[in-house]
């Protein structure tokens, strides 16, 4: 391992035998998404893009709670609309440097996906998940809406219905219901089946051409037209819920473990 990757705080990086795996290390958190390791990621990224030995990604979370809790919520305490778009700068450029990473990536999700986490694993080109898994786009409960793809990516992945129902209630859809309107590509019994079933696509992945998968990314990423115009106006209205009072209610209650009060303001 380079000497760059032996500095990581918050994730851990590993040459396997035909893939990178980036594993997101703060389980005392659930691997809750900080600025720093949303860095630390970008490093890892650009670590397995020029090594040649790497032909895919696997993008997971330590411990057996979760995948991503989402964004570290003590941060929306006193976050501003303007600290939100420097905050929004490192976090998408995070899940766009994945979406648009040269070779493929796989999320493998165990436990919990919500918020940033979802968003992140949403990035990825492919998703599976363990039967404990759980998806959701929680921002709502803490006074603000998914700021960092969630309202772009998820309805082009399960439909708007859907995703307007789970932006709006904030609620959890499990991994069955989640390979149901098609959030994820494949659920395992546990873990284990996961990983295995994870090393057999890399496989298959790495018998084809390098160059031909990058042409065929770019062509796919491509059919998601207007995706970036959604991007930005969504970063806005991200932005604009932390000049609102609901938004500082609802990340204080979380943190009170109380019942958010909110007054439309």
């Amino acid at each position: 391992m380079s000497e760059q990757a032996k500095k990581f705080n918050f994730i851990v990086y590993s040459n396997e035998k035909n893939y990178a795996k980036i594993t997101l290390n703060r389980p005392e958190v659930m691997n809750a998404l900080n600025l720093e390791i949303r860095k630390e990621i970008l490093i890892a990224l650009d670590l397995a893009e020029h090594d040649d030995g790497v032909r895919a990604v696997v993008l997971t979370g330590s411990g057996e709670k979760a995948f991503s809790a989402g964004a570290d919520i003590k941060m929306f305490q006193s976050m501003t609309p303007f600290l939100a778009q420097e905050y929004l700068k490192t976090s998408k450029g995070a899940a766009e440097r994945i979406e648009n990473f040269p070779k493929p990536v796989i999320a493998a999700v165990n436990g919990y996906a919500i918020g940033g986490g979802l968003e992140l694993a949403m990035s990825c080109d492919i998703l599976v998940a363990s039967e404990n898994a759980k998806f959701g786009q929680a921002e709502i409960n803490v006074g603000a809406i998914p700021g960092v793809g969630g309202t772009q990516r998820l309805p082009r992945l399960i439909g708007i219905k859907r995703a307007k129902e789970m932006i709006f209630t904030g609620d959890l859809i499990a991994s069955n219901e989640a390979l149901k309107v098609g959030l994820v590509n494949h659920v395992f019994s546990n873990r284990e089946e996961m990983m295995k079933f994870v090393e057999v696509l890399v496989e298959k992945i790495s018998s084809k051409s390098p160059l031909i998968l990058r042409l065929a990314k770019e062509s796919l990423n491509r059919s998601m037209a207007g995706l970036r115009d959604g991007l930005d106006y969504e970063s806005t209205l991200f932005s604009f819920c932390f000049s609102t009072v609901d938004q500082k209610e609802g990340a204080s209650a979380f943190l009170e473990k109380r019942k958010p009060v909110f007054i439309g303001s």
